[in-house]
This record gives C-alpha cells, sequence and structure tokens, in this order.
C-alpha cells in the first residue's frame, strides 16, 4: 500500500507493534452501522454507541449525574468513582496517589548532572549486559511528589542517613546470592530517596575535580551498602577520604576487573599477580586502562578497571611514568562477573623543591583516585545495565503514576521484583526482542547461569507463557509458533503431513514461501486432517516460551508511561550508556498529571490498538477491515464530548489533548480520509472530514482539514459548496501557514464571476512577483517520474540544488551557500533559543529524555516564555545573534535537541549565515518559529546564500530551486511571501535541460 497522509505519522505514534492487543477481537466484531461511515455529529450524543452508531455495546445512565455511559464494568466504575469523588457519596478505599504523597519519607533534595548518565565502558559491546562503568548516575527522572521541582546542579543533601545493608554483588548465580533485591512496590519507592542521597555524595566528590566531566557515578540500584554522608557545619556534604600514607606519591586502592567478556579465558586464582596497562587508542575511552596477568612469558588480558577510577590513574601512568601493579583479592563463579582485585603502585614519583604546580597536579589526581575506590566500595558495577534500567524506569513510573495500576497489576510487578537475579534478567533480554515465541534451545545470555530456574520463576509470577505441551493451544499460538520454524523445517513438515494424511491439499494453489507454508499446515489443522498438529510442531521446535500477555501489558504501560511516546523505548537507556546521545540538562517540574485517572489511559491505549490494527492491515491490504477501523475512530469522535481541562492551565492544557483517545482517533481519520480519496469514495472522505471539523474546534490541523474537504467538495461536483468552505476557512484562526496561501489561491479561481464579482483583499499581496533565474544543465535522464540528475562543471552528477548551487557560485554573483531547506534555519532556532526552549515551565518536561519541551508544536510555547523569548530577540535585533550563537554552541554542541543537527552546519557556516542574515531578519525567522513552531518548521527555501563586503558586514539570499515539471508548493510559497515582507532578498531558481 502506498504511503498515505497521515500514516507515517501514526506509525510513530504507534512505535514497535505490541504483541497482544486485548481489543482487537471485540473491535472488529462488533457490528458497522447501518449506512454509511459515521454518526450524524448533530445527532444526540447519548444514543451514540461504542464504535458505532447504530449498535455496539449498551449505554446506561450514570445514577449520580444521569449521563450516559459504555456498558463495560471499567468504564462503568470509572465514571462513578469521577462522580462521587465530585460529590462525596462514600469514601473510596481504593489507595490513590494523593494518599501516597503523604507515606512519612524522608524528602532530599535531589542532584541532576548535566547529562544523569554515563557512557558504558571500554571495549563493551551494545548487546552485553557487563558494563566496565563503576556505574551511571541514578537520577531523578521526576519529583517524588508534586508541586516539588527538582533542582539541579545540586551539591548538598538535607538530613544524615544509614542506608540498608546489602550484599555487593560478586556475580553468584544461585538464588539468595548476587544482587540484593527489592522485594516489594514499597521498597522500589524507598529506594529513591537513597539514591537521592547517593546522588549527592557523587556530586561532591566530583566536584573536587575542576572538570565537570570528571564525576564519580553510583550505579547501585539494588546494591546500596552501609554508607553514612557526613554533613559539614553549612549543610553540603563533603567525601571521607581514606587514610592516606606519609609518602605522596605512594597509592594503594581496591578496586574491580570489568568487562570480563573482551578478556582472554583465563581461569583465575586468589592472589593471581597483575599489571595495569594504558590502551590509550581505545576507540571508546581514551583513559582505558588494561589489566594483565604479570607473568615472565606471556601476559594474558583479563579485563579493564571501571572508567571513574582510569579517568584519574590514567594521567599518573602517561604524564608521572607511575607502573601499577596489584593480586586478585576473590574470586565469582559468574564466568562475567566483576573480580574485586587491589592494586598499588610499584614505582615512586620524586619532586624537586620548585616543581610545585606538577606536586599539586599529582596530589589532585591521587587524591580523586583514592576517593574513587573508595566510593566503589559500596557501589560496585551492575553485571546486567539493561535490567539495571528496566527497573529504573518501574521506580519512576510507579512512583509518578502509582494510581494508574490495578492491583493485580500491581501484584505482579512486585512479583517480578522478587524473582531471582537470572529470571529478571531473561524476562528483560525477552522483552526487548520482537518474539512473541522463542526456542528454549536457542536462548543463550552469557550472564544468566541456571535457566531452568529462571524460567521456572517466571512462570510461577505469570510472567512468561511456556508451549511445552499441545493442552489449550489457540490457532493463532500455533501460527506464531509455526513462524520461528525456517523454510526448511516448514517443507519438512509439510511433506510428513502428506505423507501422513493423503487428503492434505495437495492441489491447493500454494508457493513456496514461508508464509505459504504456514497457510498449507493450518488449513490442514483446521480442516481436520491433521489433529495431531501441535505434537509434531512441538517435535519440530522444542520448548518454547514467550512474555505473558498479562506481563507484556504491564511492561508496555509503564514504558509508555515513561516515555510518553511510541519512538523511544528501553534502547534509549543504552544510547546514552554508548555516548551515542546526550539529552539536554533541564528541572523537570510537576504540578499536574498527564493522566489524572486510569480511564482517560485505558481509552488512550484502546485507540492506539485501534491504530495499530489499520497500520497492520494497510499491510495487508486489507481494505474492509481497514473501513472498518476507521468508522471504529469516528464513532468515538462522533461520541465524544467536549474534554473538561479547568483543572489544567498554561502549558498543560495546551499539549494535554496529545494524550487523549480523541486525539488518537482524529489521526486514524485522517488517515482514513488520505486511504477514502485515494479509493476515490470522496463522500465518504467529506462526512469525516465534515466530522473532524465540527469535534476539533481549536487545532492547528483545520487548515488541512478544510483544504481537503474544499477540494472533495470540488471533487463530487459542489463548486458552491467548496468556495463557501475555503472562504469560511480564511477566517478561522486556526488555519496557518501553507494552508491560508492554498485555501486564498482556491477562492481567486473559485471565485470569478458569476460566483463572486468582488476581488478579495488578498489578491494583491498573493500575487506578488517572485523574482525566477533560470539555470539550464546537461540531465543525465529526462524520464518522467524519475529524480532530475544533471551533469556538474566537473562532470559528476549532481542533483538541481547542488547545480543552482554552482551557477551562484560563479556567474550567479559569487555566493557562498548550503543546499539546506529548514535544517540550518532550525539548527539557528535551537541553538539561539536553547535557554528558552529548556527554561522552567511545569509539566513540559517530564523525563530526561527529551529533546525539547513537550509544548514545543503549541501556541502555549510561545505565551508561556513571551518575556524570555522578545528579551532574547531583542538581543538578536540589535546584533547580538553572532555572539549568542558562539555561547551556545560551546556549551551545549553534541547535545540531542529538537531541528539541530551539529554534524552537518559548522559553526563557521552558522557564523557566516547569522551575520550575512542580519538582526532584525534572523529575529523574525525565530519569532515565527517560535509563536508556531509545527506549521512554520517545514517549507523553507532550498539554498541559503550569502557573500561578505568589506567592512565584515554582508548580505544573504535565499532560492528555491525547481527542476523540470516541478512547481511550488503551497507551504514554499508561503514562506517565499513571508520572507519578502521580512526584506529578505528571495528568488526562483528553475533549472531546465539544455536545449539540443
Amino acid at each position: 500500500m502506498m504511503m498515505l497522509k497521515g500514516r507515517e505519522s501514526l506509525i510513530r505514534l504507534i512505535g514497535r507493534r505490541r504483541r497482544f492487543l486485548r481489543h482487537r477481537h471485540s473491535l472488529l466484531t462488533s457490528s458497522p452501522p447501518p449506512q454509511g461511515l459515521l454518526v450524524d455529529p448533530k445527532e444526540d450524543k447519548d444514543e451514540v454507541r461504542y464504535g458505532n452508531g447504530n449498535g455496539g455495546e449498551e449505554m446506561v445512565g450514570c445514577p449520580v449525574c444521569g449521563k450516559q455511559v459504555r456498558g463495560e464494568d471499567r468504564v462503568i466504575n470509572s465514571h462513578l468513582d469521577k462522580c462521587l469523588q465530585r460529590g462525596t457519596k462514600r469514601k473510596l478505599s481504593q489507595s490513590t496517589l494523593f494518599q501516597l504523597n503523604f507515606c512519612t519519607r524522608p524528602k532530599v533534595t535531589a542532584s541532576l548532572a548535566e547529562s544523569d548518565y554515563t557512557r558504558t565502558d571500554v571495549g563493551q559491546s551494545a548487546d552485553d549486559g557487563n558494563y566496565s562503568d563503576m556505574g551511571s548516575e541514578i537520577s531523578s527522572f521526576g519529583c517524588p511528589e508534586n508541586n516539588v521541582q527538582h533542582e539541579s546542579n545540586s551539591s548538598s543533601v538535607s538530613l544524615t542517613l544509614t542506608t540498608n545493608r546489602s550484599k555487593i554483588c560478586t556475580g553468584e548465580s544461585s538464588v539468595g546470592n548476587g544482587v540484593n533485591r527489592m522485594e516489594n512496590l514499597d521498597d522500589l519507592v524507598k529506594f529513591d530517596d537513597e539514591c537521592k542521597l547517593m546522588a549527592g555524595a557523587k556530586s561532591t566528590i566530583a566536584g573536587l575535580e575542576d572538570s565537570p566531566q570528571q564525576q564519580i557515578s553510583d550505579d547501585r540500584i539494588d546494591n546500596i551498602a552501609d554508607s553514612t554522608l557526613s554533613l559539614s557545619e553549612n549543610g553540603t556534604s563533603k567525601c571521607v577520604e581514606p587514610l592516606e600514607d606519609y609518602d605522596n606519591s605512594k597509592i594503594l586502592l581496591d578496586s574491580f576487573i570489568v568487562g570480563r567478556k573482551f578478556g582472554a579465558d583465563t581461569e583465575l586464582t586468589i592472589g593471581t599477580m597483575l599489571m595495569l596497562s594504558r590502551d590509550s587508542e581505545n576507540v571508546k575511552d581514551l583513559n582505558a586502562i588494561k589489566v594483565l596477568t604479570k607473568d615472565t612469558g606471556h601476559s594474558k588480558e583479563l579485563g579493564f578497571i571501571p572508567r571513574e577510577l582510569a579517568q584519574y590513574l590514567s594521567p599518573l601512568i602517561d604524564n608521572f611514568q607511575l607502573m601499577f601493579e596489584g593480586h586478585i583479592t576473590s574470586v565469582p563463579q559468574h564466568p562475567h562477573a566483576i573480580v574485586p582485585i587491589q592494586i598499588y603502585s610499584s614505582s615512586i614519583v620524586s619532586f624537586g623543591e620548585k616543581d610545585f604546580s606538577s606536586l599539586q597536579e599529582f596530589n589532585s589526581f591521587r587524591r580523586n583516585a583514592l576517593c574513587a575506590a573508595e566510593f566503589s566500595k559500596t557501589h560496585a558495577p551492575i553485571p546486567a545495565k539493561y535490567l539495571h534500567n528496566l527497573l529504573l524506569l518501574l521506580k519512576e513510573v510507579l512512583k509518578i503514576n502509582a494510581h494508574l495500576f490495578t492491583e493485580d497489576e500491581k501484584t505482579l510487578l512486585k512479583a517480578f521484583l522478587s524473582l531471582s537475579d537470572d529470571s529478571q534478567r531473561l524476562f528483560a533480554r525477552l522483552y526487548a526482542r520482537k518474539g512473541p515465541w522463542f526456542r528454549m534451545a536457542s536462548i543463550s545470555y552469557a550472564e544468566i547461569c541456571d535457566y531452568e530456574e529462571a524460567v521456572k520463576g517466571l512462570s510461577e509470577a505469570e510472567c512468561v507463557t511456556l508451549f511445552e505441551t499441545i493442552d489449550k493451544l489457540q490457532i493463532d499460538d500455533l501460527k506464531e509458533v509455526l513462524n520461528i520454524l525456517n523454510v526448511g523445517e516448514l517443507r519438512d513438515l509439510v511433506c510428513s503431513l502428506n505423507k501422513s494424511h493423503k487428503k492434505i491439499v495437495q492441489n491447493a494453489d500454494y508457493g513456496t514461501r514461508k508464509q505459504d507454508y504456514i497457510a498449507r499446515v493450518l488449513g490442514a489443522y483446521e480442516s481436520g486432517l491433521c489433529p495431531n498438529l501441535p505434537s509434531k510442531i512441538l517435535g519440530k521446535t522444542g520448548s518454547c516460551i514467550r512474555i505473558s500477555a498479562s506481563a507484556e501489558s504491564v511492561f508496555w504501560r509503564a514504558e509508555r508511561l515513561f516515555f510518553l511516546n511510541g519512538e523511544q523505548d528501553l534502547s534509549a537507556f543504552l544510547l546514552v550508556d554508548l555516548g551515542i546521545v546526550k539529552y539536554p540538562s533541564y528541572n523537570c517540574i510537576f504540578t499536574d498529571q498527564i493522566f489524572p485517572d486510569r480511564s482517560s489511559l485505558l481509552s488512550y491505549e484502546e485507540a492506539i490498538e485501534v491504530a495499530q490494527v489499520i497500520d497492520e492491515f494497510l499491510d495487508e491490504n486489507n481494505n474492509e477491515l481497514v473501513s472498518r477501523c476507521i468508522e471504529i475512530s469516528a464513532g468515538h469522535v462522533s461520541s465524544s464530548v467536549e474534554e473538561d481541562n479547568s483543572s489544567h492551565s498554561g502549558p498543560m492544557a495546551a499539549f494535554l489533548s496529545f494524550f487523549s483517545a480523541k486525539w488518537v482517533h482524529s489521526k486514524v481519520i485522517l488517515l482514513g480520509v488520505s486511504f477514502l480519496e485515494h479509493e476515490r469514495r470522496y463522500k465518504d472522505a467529506i462526512d469525516l472530514l465534515k466530522l473532524l471539523l465540527v469535534k476539533f474546534k481549536s487545532d492547528r490541523r483545520r487548515g488541512y482539514w478544510t483544504l481537503r474537504l474544499s477540494i472533495d467538495l470540488e471533487h463530487v461536483g459542489c463548486i458552491d459548496d467548496s468556495l463557501e468552505v475555503a472562504e469560511k476557512g480564511l477566517l478561522d484562526p486556526w488555519v496557518r501557514s501553507g494552508s491560508i496561501v492554498a485555501l486564498q489561491r482556491r477562492v481567486l479561481r473559485l471565485g470569478k464571476p458569476p460566483r463572486r464579482w468582488k476581488t478579495p483583499s488578498f489578491s494583491d499581496s498573493l500575487n506578488r512577483k517572485i523574482v525566477e533565474v533560470h539555470v539550464q544543465g546537461r540531465p543525465v535522464n529526462c524520464k518522467t517520474g524519475v529524480k532530475n540528475v544533471f551533469y556538474g562543471e566537473d562532470g559528476e552528477r549532481c542533483g538541481v540544488e547542488d547545480l543552482a548551487l554552482e551557477y551562484y557560485a560563479g556567474e550567479g554573483g559569487c555566493w557562498q551557500g548550503v543546499h539546506t531547506e529548514s535544517g540550518i534555519w532550525l539548527t539557528i532556532f535551537g541553538i539561539l533559543m536553547w535557554d528558552v526552549l529548556f527554561a522552567d515551565v511545569p509539566n513540559v518536561f517530564r523525563t530526561k529524555f527529551q529533546i525539547a519541551p513537550l509544548d514545543l508544536e503549541t501556541d502555549s510555547f510561545y505565551e508561556a516564555r513571551k518575556g524570555l523569548v522578545e528579551a532574547l530577540l531583542d538581543k538578536i535585533e540589535h546584533g547580538m545573534a553572532e555572539e549568542l550563537l558562539i555561547m551556545s554552541w560551546e556549551s551545549h554542541v553534541g547535545t540531542a535537541c529538537r531541528g539541530v543537527n551539529w554534524e552537518k552546519h559548522s559553526l563557521s557556516e552558522l557564523r557566516a549565515a547569522v551575520t550575512c542574515i542580519g538582526g532584525i531578519c534572523l529575529a523574525s525567522i525565530c519569532r515565527n518559529l517560535a509563536q508556531d513552531y509545527r506549521s512554520w518548521s517545514s517549507g523553507m527555501p532550498d539554498l541559503l546564500l550569502w557573500r561578505f563586503h568589506d567592512d565584515y558586514s554582508g548580505e544573504a539570499k535565499l532560492v528555491e530551486v525547481k527542476g523540470p515539471r516541478d512547481r511550488l508548493s503551497e507551504q514554499q510559497r508561503a514562506w517565499l511571501l513571508f520572507l519578502m515582507d521580512c526584506g529578505f532578498t528571495v528568488e526562483v531558481c528553475k533549472v531546465s535541460h539544455t536545449p539540443i
């Protein structure tokens, strides 16, 4: 199926497809409306049913408020809870988040570090759980209570706390050993406070070194050993240094061997002598230090020392020629677990009387190395970082959104948290894979020792489902299990069935692809010709395992609540750990919930299920079921009432609709409009567009909906109605940018006499002449529908934009420039407006994995920060743009931000661009993006050109390049007209074929 309008956006919303959809069957089996796709928007809302306009589920009246609600137990109970909370008729016995906020727990001001995460250590694989970090910082991704702000760059704690004793992980795999596990959800929540205290200690230790990069981090979510934070009189915590020898040139400290997966397979014994060797060519860490066996013959590499310690020892080795030796103090059972060692300097450094600076530098590195080693005694590295990330995600979600989980779901999570380390690691591994079924024989992870016990524990906790018997096996299960067989195994299975059963569908028109073999096997089973098929499949696959439906639902919900989008998942942690992505620093300020109650969350999830189902059916080209999904979403939107968001204020109200079922269904309907137009079912598309315009009064998408409605009305011959819709659309304040230009052009075209005698006032502005430049090039091909490719001046193949750049660099006026479209403008906007983007605005930052505030694409972004925006724009107008650009670049280069591309555009290019553009024009563009980022973040001209004058002043030109048979889009035309109003020099460069 072709890529329909709105489908790409819907795919991003869905994210990774869920394995189990609870409502798939009910969504597709309820009866459709008898006439057309839609329920009339004017119809009494009390008569509208779930998913359709006539049949479906029964509606019942609420005994409190009298409203009609769907006759589902969940919906009725949720609605009653709301009503009874408004007019208290009975006391609710269920615990709520409001009640949990009053639990007596120590309150700590948490420290949010610049990145809140550190990268994985030297030589580690992205797929491996054994990290050589001393640990990543445990950051507070949200506030422990509402109305509490996390303060950044704080290195103090407000009390002294001795944490509970727990064992240091040495890699034992038997149940009861290894990592000390949290036994229940209360432990998980209480753990947050302990982590904050540890983060405070970590910040103080990091403060001993001037560089902000050198931080000691705490990576123990489940192993916090005895430690007491000493407080000074002013309330700041101090690092208690270990006792030192009087000779400052000697160092003795305890550490670990990590990253053993990448060392030699050597049998270790207590007392084995070791030596340290620099690995300065390591691409992942220039401070890397290898641990080798001290052997007169051939030394074997055992692994590395932790990154946090290596950053202090490597300068001592490089700059002061210190040599380090040591020995193994204990040996763990697990082959890849960390190995405790003791190391010491085997050489002495002497300093002259005048070499005070070198002595000071030496003592600084020595002091920090001792402090890092002391800190690691109670915070050993975690051998399975991916499990740590999953537990951290659960902790944050339960702390903020506990009211959205039922007691059964909390019981399941409690059972999971009480499992052995092997069970938790196996679950985390399987959850990250596609599945849903996996052969037990093919599962192999180095960090899991006892698979039988791991699977047994997960099965008892109802976290996994096993396929080792043929009892109660459904046809869908058989199809999924058959998918794990390869083509050869399926072919053998079909051959064995043909031998055993002569009447197997031999004459059916089946192919030789994998899905063809599966269809043949299932056809034989459903027809009753091969009732023993499950046992035959089991003989091929052996025991199989999958994540259970209940566990998948709970963990998917937790993941969704944590990231609040479908584009991110647990791999986001890994990208940070590997140093691939660095997220910006900002404060998370919570004053309200995204989902106020469970009912709103479940409705949102059901809408996402509908979105996933229609996406699957589009892949299968099943037009009948695609239409069914459109009907369901149309029924939901038709029966919806205006949301009551009075309890939310400011930016919260603006983006809250993005997390509603109604908004998700509107995206399904928009996709449905494109689908129906592709099928030439214009009358049905018109009904959908009218429904959207009736139900969404304040929406940025109204411009596109109005334009499509006008076009579709013209398709069915209703010219007068089409013109009237276009004229009304121009009066709509939510119709923006390119949609305005498109509607204006339609009004001018359709509104000729005798329909309209008066020329609209916008006619002159719209018909302004845009300068055109014509360039000829030698084409590589002249085929219609194929991308235009030309030969450049050097004889190499190039596109029309590169050909235009060659023209402007030469006879076109000696311009420098780049082909960038909107990219360079969004980069300049993001860098200049950095402090505005990440300002302290409540509720717009919910996790530490955001690259922009949640309200960026709403009108509230500018309204909530108007003072900050205008103050910055005033500086830009007065010629400070280049200075602001340099300062922001140097402070944030490499940090992820919406629209900013650090690699594509160099600082010198950006400086040249902002200097030649000029402050007034640049401020106009930035103000336009700040006021309506969504509408104006695309469609800018292809080329940005500039040239300098002798006095370091310059000029800029914007050029839209069009090849043969190309024409301006309405969004591009809107940008060109806007830029002309701002005082820019703009052109349209038309590239044509050189005449033969």
